[in-house]
């Protein structure tokens, strides 16, 4: 690497302080960087493809700042390493919102490299120049303006720290190093990049996906307890539950939902062992974030039954005092607290389990049709990899029909710091891509159509191994099971709730897909469905599912119907 020629009157010249920022922030830790092009940020992008060349950093290229957060956010997620996105000045630092606020909430350690006008040129009326520093406010651990000239060391020293959580009492997460530059904006006369050395190639973390424990020593007293797996719970949760011999609740993206003790349709059981059953619960272990049903909600909400959240490291999801649980930092003490599940204890509910697995599997099947729950069941059967689910119904429908797996199939991952649809498309195209693997994510049309950006790859950039499955029923089909569902019905508002909360559409996935130079089959039927499902991942490609969205309520209560009656006769004692 060549230098960069003289530096300015006030300091270091803008590519001397930018080849300082990268060579720290590599130091650091950050192996990849998601790039939109812009001038004020060329010293950085520059310097960025100096490293690049030499084998030090991996770059990813988006035209669009909102897609490229997501896209970091997808990496970081995959990586479990803090990934950086840069962006030059104005607005396309506002479009980096949504990802950082995600961010914020799911801890997930995002770098945002935010270029700037220098000093003497802000409050000027100077094109593309706004207040930037502390433009996320609260959702970032540290912000820091460097101003031109200066050395960034120490403020990209400091930012990385605290996005990895090396703060005491603070989690990962997001953070902003707002980066001011003088003019010349581009490297010396005669200046040029290194001889490639070749991408480096970075692959994810290997997590185990499945822990042993001892059993839970018979001193512990026998309790009517369940483990509840939130979202992030990760398999620790699993080991628990089957290690004190207790029911486990595991939401999709929990990475905990298999093994021995888990409960499929748990979220249709929990009134069945509510406080007039002859075997009600006694307290809940929670382990991660729960985020997708009421009766989840409304069981933690109770007085009458003790719960305790598992929590060693600060988490950034809610605030101390905020939540009932009784947070506890060691498995010791989470165990005295939970006890051991009796035989009869689990027996009543895996045996409740099995049957109400079954009755949601016989009314899926009694039609060919594909509707969102069988959808969800065959993509969560089919996966393997990594699964990302988007918000809204498709992580539902696997929630209520995706029956769990004797070991771990697949990875998961979901947007639910802030449970967004916006940003899916692009945020799993991160993940395939810093996952090294194929990856498939489950959406809605809705979910689909907002980040249908995230499409576009520009020439030469790098193609995950990504399927995406579109659940196309024409709108916003999750209002329908809300009470929106019911003000819909009496027609008191005549076509309100259609227009301004289903948002009917009628976009040609096939041209939309065609359009970016993305594969397409649609398909209508279960079995076509199982059939696109059992192929290898190739490249990018749209698997679009069309189904009526207007009769998605009936099949819901079909199924909570079927339920009911399957578990009426299974004994709890």
């Amino acid at each position: 690497m060549t230098s960069a020629g003289a530096s300015s009157a006030s300091g270091l010249s803008a590519v001397e302080a930018a080849r300082i920022a990268v060579s720290t922030l590599l130091d650091a830790g950050v192996r990849q960087v998601v790039v939109s092009p812009g001038s004020r940020s060329a010293p950085m992008a520059y310097a960025l493809a100096e490293a690049e060349s030499a084998g030090r950093v991996e770059l990813l290229v988006r035209i669009d700042e909102r897609s490229a957060g997501f896209t970091a956010l997808g990496l970081a997620l995959s990586t479990g390493a803090p990934v950086a996105v840069l962006t030059t000045s104005g607005t396309a630092v506002g479009n980096l919102l949504p990802a950082v606020m995600e961010a914020n909430h799911a801890a997930v350690p995002l770098v945002v490299l935010s270029a700037d006008r220098p000093e003497e040129l802000r409050g000027t009326g100077a094109n593309q120049t706004t207040v930037q520093l502390d433009l996320f406010g609260e959702h970032v651990r540290f912000a820091v303006d460097v101003p031109a000239g200066s050395d960034p060391q120490r403020a990209v020293e400091t930012a990385l720290s605290a996005a990895t959580g090396a703060f005491e009492d603070t989690p990962p997460g997001p953070v902003q190093l707002n980066l001011a530059f003088r003019d010349p904006l581009v490297p010396a006369e005669g200046d040029a990049l290194p001889a490639a050395a070749g991408r480096g190639v970075y692959r994810a973390a290997q997590n185990p996906l499945a822990l042993d424990f001892p059993a839970a020593p018979p001193a512990l007293p026998e309790r009517r307890t369940v483990v509840l797996a939130g979202h992030d719970a990760g398999p620790v949760a699993e080991a628990f539950a089957r290690a004190h011999s207790l029911p486990l609740l595991a939401e999709p993206s929990s990475n905990a939902r298999f093994g021995p003790n888990a409960v499929g349709p748990y979220r249709l059981l929990i009134d069945h062992f509510g406080a007039d059953s002859a075997q009600p619960i006694e307290r809940v272990v929670l382990f991660g974030r729960p985020t997708l049903s009421r009766p989840v909600s409304a069981l933690l909400a109770r007085a009458d039954v003790p719960s305790a959240l598992y929590q060693p490291v600060p988490v950034a999801w809610y605030e101390p005092g905020r939540r009932t649980e009784l947070p506890l930092e060691s498995l010791a003490d989470l165990a005295e607290f939970a006890g051991r599940g009796s035989a009869a204890w689990l027996d009543a509910w895996l045996m409740a389990g099995a049957a109400a697995q079954r009755a949601v599997d016989l009314v899926l099947a009694a039609s060919p049709a594909a509707t969102g729950p069988s959808v969800g069941a065959e993509v969560w059967k089919h996966s393997r990899g990594q699964l990302v689910l988007g918000s809204s119904n498709g992580i539902r429908d696997v929630d209520l029909a995706g029956a769990p797996p004797a070991e771990p199939q697949a990875t998961m991952f979901a947007n639910r710091g802030l449970a967004g649809i916006d940003g899916t498309t692009s945020t799993a195209t991160g993940i395939a891509l810093g996952g090294r693997q194929e990856t498939t994510v489950l959406m809605g049309d809705v979910t689909f159509l907002h980040d249908a950006g995230g499409l576009l790859l520009g020439a030469g950039e790098a193609e995950p191994l990504l399927r995406i499955v579109v659940l196309n029923d024409a709108g916003g089909a999750i209002f329908g099971l809300l009470e929106h569902g019911a003000v819909a019905a009496a027609g008191r508002y005549g076509n309100a709730v259609e227009r301004l909360f289903a948002t009917p559409q009628r976009v040609d996935l096939a041209a939309l897909a065609a359009a970016y130079g993305v594969a397409h089959r649609l398909v209508g039927t279960t079995a076509d469905l199982a059939d696109a499902l059992s192929r290898p991942v190739e490249g990018r490609s749209i698997i679009e599912v069309r189904t009526d969205r207007h009769s998605l309520g009936k099949l819901h209560r079909a199924i909570r119907a079927a339920v009911e009656a399957a578990v009426e006769g299974v004994p709890q004692a």
